[in-house]
């Protein structure tokens, strides 16, 4: 009988003869850029500093392609985008300390919305690890500790030997379910010492696979089949986990009409019979999930936007399929089934029986003319077409990125495809750098960006990274003259607005003085301008100034 520990993993030649003959000149940033190759890593986000002058020189004797940002916030968030459409790891080079915390508010959208980031994180020398009165130069008391509670995993290196180890285990907890970003951190003395190891040339890192237990899909199954209301929750756990196809085998199987989450647009056909889009700010849908008997929540946690700022009490049974096990029941309880998103329908669809309701289009349809009736009451008809402008402007593969900012906020509802957002954590400035890296991961498809006034304000310098990589985004800036959404809370809080007034700089000017074509816009010549910038090459900058209103909130019941 063999038995694993009694496998011997035996080099080929090739990597015998690389191992004993390595290349002069290597560093402990060679073996990172080397494991990362040998992980299939193909590009590299970032930004140099003092402390991590070894992986940046590192990188000049590798194939990987490094894009460099302007700030290193805007770099975690081309990261993430490259992960989200890639579904692969995007490494992250930052220096210590100042660069390295830049970073966290991006970090914590990649955590909010399982983007498989790795940050490799330089440290000051060895012998200044641990204390923070040594003097060096962005030296901090205990440098993981401010990364800790946002990355989903922290792992340290502190000879070379750990190199190729942390970063393969960093590279399998990022891609394991659910998805997240994950940080390495290598002292500045440990990358610049010269390399006495051989070439990393065999790294494996297969991420864990999140099985579900049979004897909970067997029950789900039969709380689905028995149902006389059933619906469908679907969160971006079925984006994630590329599990369209196989919700919608259940949703027709069962005859369960689905709504999709903000993060999970995408997850089901918007135009098919079952479905309820992505009205979820609406009291209609509201109610309609409320009355289901049995309610599929599928890789979502059911957070604040998902359940309508938390007004939503759902009456009947609940089961939550979640591969983040803090997630689990964390709003509701339900049948926790702690399992990806793909085997768990999976399961379900070889186990469920089939159940027949001719009715739920006609429910579906019921409830989706009600939402209609409601925002046509509210006169909003200039929000309305420019959000049609800019889908008709877009071709139908290609992706959008938003900020965080009115019309952001209406194409969670109304946009009739997937889009990106920063909607997981809320901060500001993710459209347009999120963009870049999507169109680093895809040069061959246009990249739409959209952004207010105040956010655009926080990446601006970005648009010297999109001339200098010759990447194809067009950025739509809609300038209401500050943060519009902060001004209109404020208002209906206070009957006034503090802080919210920007003074702005003349955003086509700027974008010309980076090399960068722009047009100022108007609604009626919003497609066609949109579309005129998404169809030429490289980077190009659209601004329509506009107010726009939010539609009336319906959470309050």
């Amino acid at each position: 009988m063999t038995h694993d520990h009694d496998l011997v993993l035996r080099p080929t030649a090739a990597q015998t003869e690389a191992a004993l003959n390595p290349p002069p000149g290597r560093t402990g940033g060679d073996l990172v850029v080397e494991t990362l190759a040998g992980l299939g890593a193909s590009t590299v986000f970032g930004l140099p500093g003092q402390h991590a002058l070894g992986l940046f020189d590192a990188l000049r004797r590798s194939d990987l392609r490094y894009v460099g940002l302007r700030v290193e916030n805007n770099a975690g968030f081309a990261a993430d985008a490259y992960g989200r459409v890639t579904g692969e790891v995007a490494p992250l080079f930052l220096s210590t300390g100042p660069g390295a915390l830049t970073s966290l508010s991006a970090l914590q959208e990649a955590a909010a919305a399982s983007a498989p980031v790795l940050t490799i994180v330089s440290q000051v020398p060895v012998a200044g690890l641990g204390g923070g009165r040594h003097g060096y130069l962005h030296e901090l008391r205990d440098q993981q500790a401010a990364f800790r509670d946002v990355v989903k995993s922290v792992h340290t290196v502190r000879t070379q030997s750990q190199i190729p180890s942390a970063i393969a285990a960093a590279w399998e907890s990022a891609l394991s379910a659910p998805h997240g970003p994950v940080y390495v951190e290598i002292p500045q003395d440990v990358l610049l010492a010269e390399a006495t190891l051989p070439q990393v040339t065999a790294v494996d890192a297969t991420p864990h696979e999140l099985v579900p237990r049979p004897e909970l899909t067997a029950v789900a199954a039969d709380l689905l089949a028995k149902a006389e209301r059933p619906a469908i929750i679907a969160g971006g756990g079925v984006v994630r986990a590329d599990a369209a196809g196989k919700l919608r085998a259940l949703a027709e199987k069962v005859s369960a009409p689905v709504v999709c989450t903000f993060g999970g647009k995408g997850a089901f056909p918007w135009e098919h019979p079952l479905s309820l889009q992505s009205w979820l700010e609406d009291r209609h849908v509201t109610d309609f999930l409320e009355d289901a008997d049995v309610l599929l929540v599928v890789g979502s946690g059911l957070g604040e936007l998902s359940s309508n700022y938390h007004t939503f009490k759902p009456r009947g049974r609940v089961i939550q399929i979640e591969a983040d096990a803090g997630k689990l029941e964390s709003n509701h309880p339900a049948l926790g089934i702690h399992a990806d998103a793909r085997l768990a329908l999976q399961a379900l669809l070889e186990t469920v029986e089939d159940r027949s309701d001719e009715k739920a289009p006609a429910r579906v349809a019921e409830v989706l003319n009600a939402v209609r009736e409601r925002i046509a009451s509210q006169e909003l008809t200039l929000e309305q077409d420019v959000l049609a402008s800019v889908r008709a402007a877009l071709p139908a593969k290609a992706p959008s990125f938003w900020d965080m900012t009115i019309l952001a906020y209406w194409a969670w509802s109304a946009w009739p495809g997937p889009l990106h957002s920063a909607q997981g954590a809320g901060g500001l400035g993710y459209g347009f750098p999120a963009a870049l890296g999507a169109a680093v991961a895809d040069p061959t498809t246009p990249v739409l960006a959209v952004s207010g006034d105040g956010g655009a304000l926080y990446s601006i310098a970005e648009l010297a990274t999109a001339k200098q990589e010759s990447l194809n985004v067009t950025w739509l800036i809609v300038d209401d003259g500050g943060y519009g959404i902060l001004r209109e809370y404020m208002n209906d809080t206070f009957g006034q607005a503090t802080a919210t007034e920007l003074t702005r700089p003349d955003y086509v000017a700027l974008a010309e003085s980076f090399g960068v074509p722009a047009v100022r816009t108007s609604p009626e010549a919003l497609r066609e301008d949109l579309a005129a910038a998404l169809a030429a090459p490289g980077p190009s900058v659209v601004v329509l100034p506009a107010v726009l209103r939010m539609f009336a909130p319906t959470h309050l019941g």
